[in-house]
């Protein structure tokens, strides 16, 4: 399977294909081509994943549809592939292997498939005793156990419904009860999917534990090596970092294009298209509407010349309005509207700014005489109610109205 096989491929067959490379590493020791190979195909599939934008920080595992949910194991299976990879430098292999674990489990956590206990263990660091860690390890255990029990349950009970099912479609073509089994089918295979997840979790905590000790134990090797070795060891390594670093550096301008980011599919139909191995992620698309055709085939987007021809065309029109737009172009051009409106909202609040600091800095010389002919005003109101208060008495006005007045 070359590179231009696995991209034209399907992401649900790549899956498929490195979750049996996977299964086959785990279950005895294969070729390390093969193991490269697996390797390779999963970072494939995380490329895609990437591109169709399959999984979002801002969603749960409620809300992650039955098909997607296997996806979520692509960075631990990739883990456990790259940490049976055999190189000379072993160090960087177990960085590698950690850090994929270490996504894997910030993931699951934001989708909320992590244990409470596992979180709590996480946040305290490495500062819990023996005893804690021992019932951590426990409680761990019995979890594995008690996803492998699930596991094996759901298989047998997947194994007799298929049984039973045979046998129904031997004696009777049409049974009453299909859609319910059906949806029981939906049903086990997300119960499945979430139970392998779990089991994963399980796996990944500990095999994180075990690469940290593996690293720690390396590390003081070398540190040892160094300290007590001769000047030509030193001396070996030394070269061996600048042919290292010279190779990655001759081969940066042909790395560049796998490491800059992929560009995401924004196009909905175009994306389900993709998942479903209808299209391919290489192949470009515009968001192009295509409008639905009534009447005979014969006339439509035709310029009917008669009447008659106007009539035909016609026929069979819908009772509504059709779309003009796509829900992809119609949300390309909300969001124009928006950038437009943010820069002219900014561009008036510059001129606003602008000019009120020029007209401050234009009326400040007179704002100290405009304050005293204000002052005098108020004083010379002031002394002129005074006045009127003195030539009129309270009450003055009203002598004529009482009797004794």
């Amino acid at each position: 399977m070359g590179e231009l096989n696995m991209q034209e491929m399907p992401l649900p067959a790549l899956f498929e294909h490195a979750k049996k490379i996977h299964d086959l590493a785990s279950e005895s020791s294969v070729d390390q081509g093969i193991v490269k190979k697996g390797c390779e195909i999963l970072r494939v599939c995380e490329e895609m994943i990437g591109k169709l934008g399959l999984f979002s920080l801002n969603e749960t595992k409620d809300d992650i549809s039955t098909a997607n949910l296997k996806y979520i194991l692509v960075p631990y299976y990739l883990a456990e592939l790259t940490e049976k990879i055999a190189e000379d430098d072993r160090i960087e292999v177990l960085k590698a292997s950690q850090a994929k674990l270490k996504e894997f489990i910030s993931f699951c956590e934001t989708m909320e498939l992590v244990p409470e206990d596992e979180i709590e263990t996480s946040t305290q660091g490495g500062s819990s005793s023996s005893v804690d860690r021992r019932a951590k390890k426990i409680a761990r255990f019995k979890r594995q156990r008690a996803a492998e029990s699930k596991l094996l349950e759901l298989n047998e009970r997947r194994e007799r419904r298929g049984r039973s099912t045979k046998a129904a479609a031997l004696s009777s073509p049409v049974e009453t009860g299909e859609d319910d089994m059906f949806d029981d089918d939906g049903e086990e295979e997300r119960e499945a999917w979430l139970t392998t997840i779990s089991l994963a979790l399980c796996k990944a905590f500990d095999l994180l534990e075990m690469l940290k000790r593996e690293e720690e134990i390396l590390s003081a090797v070398r540190e040892k090596q160094l300290q007590d070795g001769e000047k030509e060891f030193s001396q070996l390594i030394l070269d061996e970092r600048t042919q290292k670093a010279e190779s990655w550096h001759r081969d940066a301008a042909t790395r560049a294009r796998y490491t800059k980011p992929a560009a995401p599919i924004t196009c909905a139909t175009f994306a389900q298209d993709v998942i479903e191995g209808r299209a391919k992620v290489s192949q470009a698309h515009d968001h192009k509407h295509q409008p639905l055709l009534f009447g005979p085939a014969s006339l439509v987007g035709m310029n009917p010349t008669t009447e008659r021809q106007r009539i035909a065309a016609q026929v069979f029109q819908p009772h509504y309005r059709l779309p003009t737009m796509s829900i992809e172009e119609a949300g390309l051009t909300e969001m124009n509207m928006m950038n437009e409106w943010q820069e002219r909202n900014v561009k008036l609040m510059e001129e606003a700014t602008s000019s009120w600091y020029n007209d401050g800095s234009k009326t400040r010389p007179n704002e100290d005489d405009e304050e005293d002919d204000n002052d005098d005003a108020a004083q010379e109101k002031a002394r002129a109610w005074d006045d009127w208060k003195d030539d009129n008495p309270r009450g003055a006005g009203n002598k004529k109205l009482t009797p004794c007045g």
